[in-house]
């Protein structure tokens, strides 16, 4: 597995992880729920997952490096106890580096006994946290953020966590979504600008909370709605009970690429439905940036909702020009140079006869770095396309994120110094086109929160404490 500077330089931001919890009003095989749901959840995260069980007041679970699939093989699923509560978690690192001790759940011991934790987001004071908890004699395992949030909820808890959890929120900024579990309660956590997204579900009598619906529906849970942002909510015996964090602020800030490309198309997100806010960007994107073109095709796979969209608004017909190995996955190994520079022929190759000769828009979710985008414009014109046209379903990403999407530094963005002519230069295209800001919120339209727009803007609901990161050299 890769450290982060080891890894592939595609062009796809990456999210940092998902998160699945169920309570069960029955003893049962709770982890084959959470197993499904993690299943469902799998493109947040294909570097490492875990599941953890309670029963009879008591603890168990299992993590390991790969996809869901890999980890739970030989019996591994099996293997973990029958039990009422269960929580579950795939991650894709964006700090801490990808090795088996950071894996989560983050199971221990404390004041509440038997206790796991399981985070989405990132956290943009944990140097500050973690220099606090050292102080008080705290010995570290990990390099993550999540095992920080775990102390902390500990470190301020009397025996009660919902106490330890209201405590330790006050302290936390950043982006966060945790499901909590001890022996006999689930608590699942939104931070207060609803920054990365969290739902509940019921299926029978058990309550499910997960990252996205999509993993509801993978486990036959009917969603009951979004957690608001600030919210914790209790799942017990007693049922369901809401508590607030202390001044959650009037307007939300939810991540605007989770619409865009980290969740499923067939995910809701706080009433907005993924699909549909994709293929308006592919309709917006045929009548205010439009050219002329025989044929339209998508980046698969995020962008295959907006191209269809543009070929409607367009009448251009909708062809598949490039084709996906589904096999390789977001932590593809390369074991040397060549490799690396190979790894989008592996990836994805250009579907030649349908493109020779043709005048081509080539639509994607959007661009980082940079280097993708060229290869594969580059793979268009060697397999026979007249022209390349791209069109980007967001606006030039101009800022790095703190807040857990992997894009660290101004030098790892094209956009960051670079108008739309000269990006279209660098990566070899015809033309290029990005939706303004504007566009990319009207997509977004039937959202019950406002958003996070500080990779385009700059204006981010935290600072971070890491500020020389980003600045714009």
């Amino acid at each position: 597995m890769f450290l982060r500077s080891e890894k592939a330089p595609f062009d796809s931001m990456h999210e940092e992880c998902g998160v699945f919890g169920v309570y069960s009003s029955e003893t049962r095989n709770v982890a084959y729920t959470v197993y499904y749901g993690l299943y469902a959840l799998q493109h947040r995260g294909q570097e490492s997952c875990g599941i953890a069980v309670s029963y009879n007041d008591k603890m168990d679970y299992y993590k390991g490096m790969g996809l869901v699939s890999e980890v739970f093989s030989s019996g591994k699923l099996e293997a973990l106890p029958e039990g009422d509560i269960a929580i579950g978690h795939v991650r894709y690192s964006t700090t801490g580096a990808s090795h088996l001790l950071n894996a989560q759940p983050i199971v221990f011991t404390g004041k509440c006994g038997k206790t796991a934790v399981a985070h989405n987001g990132n956290l943009v004071n944990t140097k500050s946290l973690r220099d606090e908890l050292i102080s008080d004699n705290a010995v570290f395992q990990t390099t993550i953020d999540s095992e920080v949030i775990a102390y902390m909820i500990n470190k301020y808890s009397d025996g009660d966590i919902l106490t330890g959890i209201k405590r330790a929120c006050a302290k936390f900024r950043g982006s966060y979504c945790l499901v909590v579990m001890t022996t006999n309660q689930l608590v699942a956590v939104r931070d207060p600008y609803g920054i990365r997204p969290m739902v509940l579900g019921k299926s029978l009598d058990d309550y499910i909370v997960a990252s996205e619906t999509c993993a509801l529906d993978a486990v036959g849970a009917t969603y009951i709605r979004d957690l608001k942002p600030g919210e914790i909510l209790v799942i017990d015996s007693n049922g369901l009970t809401s508590y607030f964090m202390d001044d959650v602020p009037k307007k939300s800030a939810s991540c605007i690429f989770e619409l865009v490309y980290f969740a499923r198309a067939d995910s809701v997100m706080d009433g907005q439905s993924v699909y549909d806010a994709r293929k308006m960007a592919g309709k917006i994107l045929a009548e205010k940036y439009g050219v002329e073109a025989d044929i339209v095709s998508g980046v698969p796979d995020s962008a295959v909702v907006a191209a269809r969209g543009y070929s409607e608004a367009s009448g251009i017909p909708y062809v598949e020009a490039l084709a996906k190995n589904r096999y390789v996955g977001r932590t593809f190994i390369q074991p040397d140079q060549a490799m690396r520079e190979n790894v989008l022929n592996v990836k994805m190759n250009a579907l030649r006869n349908n493109i020779q000769g043709k005048r081509l828009i080539i639509i994607d979710d959007s661009i980082v770095r940079g280097t993708t985008s060229k290869k594969i414009v580059r793979m268009l014109r060697e397999a026979g396309a007249k022209e390349v046209h791209v069109r980007i379903c967001s606006p030039i990403i101009k800022h790095p994120c703190h807040l857990g999407i992997d894009m660290q530094t101004y030098n790892q963005l094209i956009g960051a110094y670079r108008n739309e002519e000269q990006i279209a230069k660098v990566i070899g295209a015809d033309s290029i086109r990005y939706l303004s800001i504007e566009d990319l919120v009207e997509t977004c339209k039937c959202s019950n929160l406002d958003f996070c727009l500080g990779c385009f803007n700059g204006q981010y609901p935290y600072p971070s404490e890491e500020t020389d990161k980003y600045k714009l050299e």
